[in-house]
């Protein structure tokens, strides 16, 4: 398993949130609680400033950016659609550590050529209207959060859409019981991404017999030493 040996964090570390500041506000106390900077912003020009970026949930992406019609995707909002996969895109090229969650992971999945399930009508335990559902999943061995958690474990879930076709140079590292995907890293850069959430597993507020979303927000800051960062 996984030992987390990294804390305390480098001061200067920073990581930009992409995203709206009213949808962000976990994200930043995450992020704050391992003594790290952050910042939501949705100005490009200075994503420079920041060694990181974090891809936060939010509601679905607009269907055209993966060549399909709307067959079920609601909330959507292009306008941060484009910012965060031109972000992604500034991070992509910088080979800078990027963690993607919930819409986050499928950011990463369309960034790569990958497509969405718009509507997952066959997983309603997925949904996200009545919050946060608690469901077992499985790492692949020798994967990232394998290390992290071992072979089975419970996570949260709070959405309605899923990663369809993956996307290019992407690799399936988890999945729920009903064969959703709800882990992905890239073959060679430093990105990852989860369909559910571990900024809400950081206390004994989290639902369920959950995993420790420490775990993972520290392997990712651990990979800004790795990129060199």
């Amino acid at each position: 398993m996984y030992q987390d040996n990294t804390l305390p964090y480098r001061g200067d570390l920073k990581v930009a949130i992409v995203g709206r500041a009213k949808d962000t506000v976990n994200y930043e106390k995450a992020l704050t609680s391992m003594g790290v900077s952050c910042l939501t912003t949705m100005d490009l020009a200075h994503l420079s400033e920041f060694d990181a970026l974090l891809l936060p949930g939010g509601g679905d992406i607009t269907p055209a950016f993966f060549g399909q019609k709307n067959q079920g995707s609601r909330n959507m909002d292009t306008e941060l659609d484009i910012i965060q996969l031109q972000s992604l895109d500034f991070f992509v090229k910088r080979e800078y550590p990027v963690l993607g969650i919930c819409k986050g992971i499928q950011i990463i999945n369309v960034y790569f050529n990958g497509t969405i399930i718009q509507d997952l009508k066959q997983a309603p335990h997925h949904a996200w209207d009545n919050g946060d559902k608690v469901h077992s999943s499985a790492a692949l061995p020798d994967s990232l959060l394998f290390s992290l958690y071992g072979r089975r474990f419970n996570v949260n879930s709070a959405h309605h859409q899923g990663i369809g076709k993956v996307g290019h140079s992407l690799s399936v590292i988890q999945t729920s019981d009903d064969n959703i995907i709800e882990g992905i890293v890239h073959d060679t850069l430093p990105v990852i991404g989860v369909q559910w959430h571990p900024e809400r597993l950081f206390d004994d507020s989290a639902s369920g017999s959950t995993v420790d979303g420490r775990l993972l927000f520290s392997y990712f800051l651990s990979l800004c030493d790795t990129a060199g960062v």
